[in-house]
């Protein structure tokens, strides 16, 4: 089980062996690494001074000034913006997907396009959101993609399209997302120092049909990597870009 690869294919490779299956909840692409402003589409194309700045004013909150730097900089780009974004992330999820032990099962983070899984996943690969599927006995329900933020990352969506996928999913052993529960504990990123978006429509449907487990990602250094809400056991089985380690579910 692996969440926010964040383009390390390496680790990703092997993150399946001795497993019957690979889970993996979603963040393939690497735009910008907070802890190292050299790696991502974003220095690439700009520099690695640029992403120190653009990482200071984010991590400050200060949204309307960053996206002001990021719209200077991407006026200086001759090509379309969404075309030299697009073919960058191309190029990591050929890298990704390749990485893909058969069978994964996979779905959304937020920072990643979903239009483009089809031309990359291969036959060992499924793409499940909003979906459920039976793995050794237990069924898993996937919802993928995260909430609307000041960040305007991809793959965002309102509240009431989230529930909706939520709802779709229904009761289930394993209950796994890209975004976590409701519940600052698991919300709330140590290094970043905020709060990130997690899903109140999540953690009723926990409370609702008490799954075995609540698997997720998104926030990369949490305050509590796992707790229990009611008979659920929920963990956060990030950030696979800086450790390079699964998260094994055993049964």
């Amino acid at each position: 089980m692996v969440s926010d690869v964040h383009g390390n294919a390496r680790d990703l490779a092997l993150a399946g062996e001795g497993a019957d299956a690979l889970i993996c909840l979603g963040d393939l692409v690497l735009f910008l690494d907070y802890a190292d402003h050299s790696r991502g589409i974003f220095p690439d194309l700009f520099g690695v001074e640029n992403a120190h700045h653009i990482v200071e004013l984010r991590t400050a909150r200060r949204f309307a000034e960053a996206r002001e730097l990021g719209a200077r900089l991407w006026g200086g780009v001759g090509e379309d913006r969404s075309t030299v974004i697009e073919q960058a992330v191309r190029k990591q999820y050929a890298e990704m997907f390749a990485a893909f032990p058969a069978p994964t099962y996979a779905t959304y983070g937020n920072v990643d396009m979903p239009t483009l899984w089809p031309e990359f996943a291969g036959p060992g690969t499924t793409v499940l959101d909003g979906e459920r599927v039976e793995i050794g006995g237990w069924v898993f329900g996937f919802v993928g993609g995260g909430l609307r933020t000041p960040m305007r990352t991809p793959y965002e969506i309102s509240d009431e399209e989230y529930a909706a996928k939520i709802e779709a999913v229904g009761e289930v052993d394993v209950l796994c997302t890209h975004i976590p529960p409701e519940v600052p504990e698991l919300v709330y990123d140590t290094v970043a120092r905020r709060f990130e978006r997690g899903s109140r429509a999540l953690l009723d449907a926990i409370r609702r049909t008490r799954p075995r487990y609540s698997l997720f990602g998104h926030v990369h250094q949490p305050l509590a990597r796992r707790m229990r809400i009611g008979a659920t056991e929920c963990v956060n089985v990030g950030h696979f870009a800086s450790t390079g380690k699964p998260w094994a579910l055993e049964w």
